[in-house]
């Protein structure tokens, strides 16, 4: 077993497969899936045979379950920290806009938990399929206390709805599928038995239309969402400088409730 995990890539028929592959874990990405999932998306971008790419967790019980957590012990303490935190947001933005970059369509398929790095990772597709039990959410508030980019922000937000990413963000509640179906942010809501026939559908489909629209639509609806991002370097030092961070990374290495001091 791959400790590290890996992010595979299959094409067949004009379709390609992503799949994130560490199941022991939930799939929790580390840093070099970070860098698989970039480099496949360079590949991908320059594949005109390609129509479609589906993204999905290997195991069946998660999409992916965020980031490593155990991976921010090495981020320094103190202001040092923030500036690595500043540096984590950046790849993980970098990572965002190669994949909202992509010129074809993009299904998540999502069967269990999508969390955190997972959620962002969802949610820069354009189509999300499901089934009944997940959950989606960024519980960052209750486990690492820590912060998103504006980019990702701005993502969240058009997909969610603001009031409902105070929810998932301040209070850190799960949305269920129903829920996230009834505000659009899913396509459709299958059993698992039927999620593989619903995504096959589903790339038939969008393979059978035009891509040249597809691809400037996407590319169109890409920068509505993100355009004139305001500056969030200074969010993001005062979130992993904090002494509330380094105290989230240790309570959940040590598998404790954090004992936050909003410091």
């Amino acid at each position: 077993m791959n400790e590290s995990g890996q992010v595979t890539l299959r094409i067949e028929a004009g379709v390609a497969s992503v799949l994130f592959d560490r199941p022991q874990t939930r799939n929790a990405m580390t840093w070099a899936m970070y860098e698989q999932l970039m480099a496949i998306c360079r590949q991908l971008r320059e594949d005109r045979s390609v129509r479609v790419v589906t993204f999905r967790g290997a195991g069946g019980e998660a999409f992916v379950a965020g980031t490593d957590i155990a991976q921010f012990q090495n981020f320094r303490s103190g202001p040092q920290g923030g500036e690595d935190g500043v540096a984590y947001e950046q790849k993980i933005d970098a990572c965002m806009e190669l994949l909202g970059n992509l010129p074809m369509p993009t299904v998540a398929v999502v069967e269990g938990w999508c969390v955190g790095g997972g959620l962002a990772i969802a949610t820069g597709c354009d189509f999300r399929l499901a089934t009944p039990a997940s959950k989606f959410g960024a519980p960052i508030a209750r486990t690492l206390g820590n912060c998103l980019s504006m980019a990702n922000l701005a993502r969240l937000s058009a997909a969610f709805g603001t009031q409902r990413l105070r929810r998932i963000l301040l209070l850190a509640e799960m949305i269920s599928a129903d829920e996230a179906l009834a505000c659009g942010y899913l396509q459709e809501v299958c059993a698992p038995t039927e999620i593989d026939a619903a995504l096959q559908r589903l790339t038939g489909k969008l393979a059978a239309l035009a891509p040249v629209t597809q691809r400037v639509s996407r590319e169109g609806l890409r920068r509505l969402t993100v355009h004139s991002l305001p500056a969030d370097a200074d969010l993001i030092r005062a979130a992993y400088g904090s002494a509330d961070f380094r105290e989230g990374i240790a309570a959940f290495v040590e598998k404790r409730p954090p004992a936050w001091k909003g410091q």
